[in-house]
């Protein structure tokens, strides 16, 4: 057999496994050290060494920690509680002012963290007690907290983008830059679908009943100042200090994470629970993510010397079609895959893959980051696989899962609307890195 189709046997019997239920990390490197080791002998494991080696060197990652350590301490700080009730407060009279304040709260809380389950068990913990008390509809109300709570995965600073940058061989600060228009866009449509229904139709989103608003303005002014100083604080170290070109990614999320702890601690709400419950989260994701990186690292390298990927890349771009329709076919091949898998397994398995073929057709890496990181929110709203569903059921039990399911499908055609944009007008992502960095 040549080893082309080596490589074939190899992509093959790695889907069987993941589909089995292996543990996909342990699958790729016992994949890639057997058919590595048919395909060119004991060099294999000096490409295992150099590869994982190489990986570790990536000071990029170094933010992935970091980055997911700020997101648990918020999870505890309170912020994202005194922010919903600022907006609850100011949109009180507004029909569906719910909907409104829960995707505004989403929207500002995803600048300071790149984790969906937490901003969907937040959002499911404080927002569908009083949704259900002011008598909002559930599968628009489960719908609105799902599709706000995955916005972390795409405004940055967005864990999966830290990730996606060393493995397309991107700047992280660009792939920031150029998904915050998108990001921006999407929670637009969001709010836009919410708030026309409830226009349309009042019984989806009545206005506060007077005992669930403010009792002055300087109460509302005062619930305000403090949900939105400490974000925008959290904002700046994180986020704007990567933007102005003041600290690298790393250096960013350190500052960001140091901003965490100091808020928690002025809230009084830093405990040695709330701590060690951050620090063993922030292991237990950060491991998962890194030891699949170097994995998956690992499997491509195999793959790529086994010369599969670029037969892959020949095939496809051999078909008869303009350059647009086979990156549409990637998409739709990415979307898909957003249905078993979660999107590190994406990002580091199949995104090299699929790398040569987008090389190859000149499109913009940048563009070609975005449009898989909006994918891969599309893919968390899609139902029956969709994990935002899940954390919201366990917050709200009150929502059937059907009814979940439902309002998410809604802004799910949204997502997809948002991809449609992104898609055929690049400009929506490269504008901004454009202008910040003269790309």
């Amino acid at each position: 057999m040549s080893p082309e189709y080596l490589g074939l046997v190899l992509l093959g019997a790695l889907l069987v496994g993941i589909f089995a239920g292996y543990p996909i990390a342990f699958t790729l490197i016992i994949l890639s050290v057997v058919f590595g080791y048919i395909g060119f002998g004991k060099v294999v494991f000096d490409l295992m060494f150099f590869q994982t080696i190489g990986l570790m060197k990536e000071e990029t990652l170094a933010a992935v920690p970091l980055f997911i350590f700020m997101g648990h301490v918020l999870e505890h700080a309170g912020l994202m509680e005194r922010l919903f009730k600022a907006f609850q407060f100011i949109l009180a009279p507004v029909r569906g002012s719910l909907y409104l304040g829960v995707l505004a709260t989403a929207t500002v809380f995803a600048t300071a963290t790149g984790i969906i389950g937490a901003s969907v068990t937040v959002m499911g913990l404080m927002a569908a007690p009083v949704m259900i008390k002011a008598g909002y509809d559930p599968k628009l109300s489960a719908g609105t907290i799902a599709a706000g709570g995955t916005l972390g995965i795409l405004i940055p600073p967005s864990v999966m983008l830290v990730v996606m940058g060393p493995v397309i061989g991107v700047s992280v600060i660009h792939l920031f830059a150029g998904a915050i228009v998108p990001g921006l866009i999407l929670s637009g449509l969001y709010i836009g679908y919410a708030m026309t229904r409830s226009f349309i139709n009042p019984k989806l989103g009545p206005p506060l009943a007077m005992e669930e608003r403010a009792t002055s303005y300087g109460q509302i002014f005062r619930e305000f100042v403090a949900g939105v100083i400490p974000m925008a604080f959290i904002i700046f170290a994180a986020l704007g200090s990567i933007i102005a070109g003041l600290a690298t990614p790393t250096e960013a999320a350190a500052m960001g994470a140091s901003g965490a702890l100091i808020l928690t601690i002025l809230y009084g709400r830093l405990t040695y629970g709330v701590l060690r419950d951050a620090a063993y989260k922030t292991l237990r994701t950060s491991s998962l993510i890194l030891f699949l990186a170097v994995a998956s690292n690992v499997y491509g390298s195999v793959f790529t010397r086994l010369g599969t990927g670029t037969m892959i890349a020949k095939s496809l771009l051999a078909i008869p079609l303009p350059p647009l329709g086979t990156l549409a076919i990637l998409m739709f091949v990415i979307f898909l895959l957003g249905w078993p898998l979660e999107w590190p397994a994406i990002i580091l398995i199949f995104i090299p893959i699929f790398l040569p073929i987008v090389q190859e057709l000149k499109f913009d890496l940048v563009w070609f980051s975005i449009l898989v990181a909006v994918n891969l929110q599309t893919a968390f709203l899609s139902p029956p696989v969709a994990m935002a569903a899940y954390y919201l059921k366990a917050v709200a039990p009150k929502w059937e899962l059907m009814q979940i399911y439902r309002g998410m499908f809604d802004f799910m055609i949204l997502q997809v609307i948002g991809l449609a944009i992104v898609f055929f007008f690049p400009q929506v992502a490269l504008w901004l890195p454009g202008v910040l960095f003269g790309r």
